[in-house]
């Protein structure tokens, strides 16, 4: 067993606890309400992973609280301190403050047909030509010189009533003009590919309210069409609610619903491990939730998500998980495969810096 050592025993706080390494080959749940250090813990978990495995991490974060794993605090030791700095962590962001080397881009023409669209609100039967046209007319592109511009110029010039809609489409849309598009730069799928130690996509920046989630669904069809070469990765969805939800409603919520539910179904055999984060279980996909093996669980007072850890989770006692309403902040009890029995932690300190936290309420300096 490579042991992850996270905090120690609630009721005897000399004993460490520790999470089995090995057992992350098994999708994990974890959910706490706001303000129960859901955050802050995941982080000990994840870095704990960093120094112990060499499973690579990509993580999901729509609310960049997790773009800092590259900086490592002033109190860790020389010894930590050194193999966290060697480790190789990469951070790719939208918006203005990203780098022109980390900004986080996708590719159009490498999204399959059925992603395409869906982010141009298609479908095969009711726009039956438009989407025959769009299954042919970037098939075979060159990713690296690939011009949307000029596709769309083409469409228009055809002289064919469907090329003609499909071209209307993408410009009324207007999806060619986003941000997230590489046009000829390097792809985050190109680094994910790679498998460096830890990629985070820092979600939150994007203009367009589809984008983030075309974003992670670029991600996870690339790692989905790349699963035979069976190179691990943990995948990491912080807000889990926002990727698979128990009930999509446009075409792109579904078109990722369904392929976090193929992963989470299908994926463990090929390296693909969930490792999902969320305030509230009943937000979540329940063909995505029944497929977790291990659980970690913070504070939580809603009677519905209590009873629905207690159905899904039948192997914790429904008591212990009763119990996390009375969770002091940083409380957690955790079960499953990755633990030898539901124990309840106190969570360790974080080695590197949380991006996020909670604002203060300003107050007078004279307490007035």
């Amino acid at each position: 067993m490579r042991a992850l050592t996270i905090g120690s025993d609630v009721h005897n706080p000399t004993i460490p606890v520790s999470l089995d390494a090995e057992r992350f080959n098994r999708h994990t749940f974890w959910c706490g309400q706001s303000g129960s250090g859901k955050t802050y813990a995941l982080g000990v978990v994840l870095e704990q992973l960093l120094l112990r495995t060499e499973l690579p991490l990509l993580i999901l974060d729509p609310n960049a609280d997790f773009v800092r794993m590259h900086t490592v605090r002033d109190s860790v030791g020389p010894d930590v301190r050194e193999r966290l700095r060697n480790l190789e962590v990469r951070v790719f962001r939208s918006g203005a403050g990203a780098s022109a080397d980390d900004r986080l881009h996708a590719r159009w023409v490498n999204l399959s047909t059925a992603a395409k669209a869906a982010v141009l609100q298609m479908d095969p039967i009711a726009d039956a030509e438009e989407f025959n046209v769009l299954l042919h007319v970037d098939a075979g592109a060159d990713a690296a010189t690939f011009d949307a511009g000029a596709m769309v110029r083409a469409l228009r010039g055809s002289g064919d009533p469907a090329q003609a809609r499909l071209a209307n489409r993408m410009e009324n849309l207007q999806v060619l003009e986003w941000e997230l598009w590489a046009r000829g730069q390097a792809a985050v799928t190109d680094t994910v590919e790679a498998r460096p130690r830890a990629t985070v996509l820092d979600l939150g920046g994007f203009e367009h309210p589809a984008e983030p989630k075309v974003a992670a669904l670029a991600v996870l069809e690339h790692l989905w069409a790349q699963r035979e070469s069976r190179k691990p990765v943990l995948i990491v969805i912080d807000e889990a609610h926002n990727i698979c939800p128990p009930a999509p409603v446009t075409a792109v919520e579904r078109a990722l619903t369904e392929r976090v539910i193929q992963i989470a179904a299908e994926g463990r055999k090929f390296g693909l491990w969930l490792f999902l984060s969320t305030q509230r279980p009943t937000k979540i996909h329940p063909n995505v939730l029944s497929q977790c093996d291990n659980l970690g669980v913070m504070r939580m007072n809603s009677p519905r998500d209590l009873a629905e850890l207690a159905d899904v989770f039948g192997f914790v006692p429904e008591d212990q998980i009763r119990s996390s309403q009375s969770f002091r902040q940083g409380q957690a009890v955790f079960a499953g495969g990755f633990i030898t029995q539901p124990t309840v932690v106190q969570m360790g300190d974080r080695l590197t810096h949380e991006a996020g936290g909670d604002v203060a309420v300003p107050v007078p300096a004279d307490g007035l």
